[in-house]
């Protein structure tokens, strides 16, 4: 993934139909989402993961001079709303059966020489 979408989970919308609040992603949070879905699909284990998991997160933001590589990056999307657009599209793809699963959650974000997401998921006891 050379380009690291920074729209997050938090970014849905809302209107009113009918007097009552109605809630929809908007596209660039659904092209998101698709990205995701294609990109980790191609990793999904054959059987879902039981038990507790720990998951580790490192987004790697393409440098664009201004950082030295792996430095990290203090500016928007802020990354506990990143986090959980990226669990949640591990959960739909079966990665394990629901995200209250993951007991340990460590991510992160750099700047970085050569973008990507890079994640781990391992079981813990």
């Amino acid at each position: 993934m050379k380009k690291i979408p920074t729209v997050t989970h938090q970014e849905k919308q809302v209107h009113v139909v009918h007097g009552k609040p109605v809630f929809y992603e908007p596209e660039e949070l659904k092209h998101a989402r698709a990205l995701f879905m294609d990109s980790f699909g191609q990793h999904v284990p054959e059987k879902e993961m039981t038990g507790k998991v720990r998951l580790l997160i490192k987004y790697c933001f393409k440098n664009n001079g201004k950082h030295k590589d792996g430095e990290y990056k203090d500016t928007k999307p802020d990354l506990d709303n990143s986090t959980k657009l990226v669990q949640d599209c591990l959960t739909r793809l079966g990665f394990w059966k629901d995200d209250r699963y993951v007991v340990s959650l460590i991510a992160e974000k750099f700047w970085a020489d050569m973008p990507g997401i890079f994640i781990r998921i391992e079981g813990v006891s």
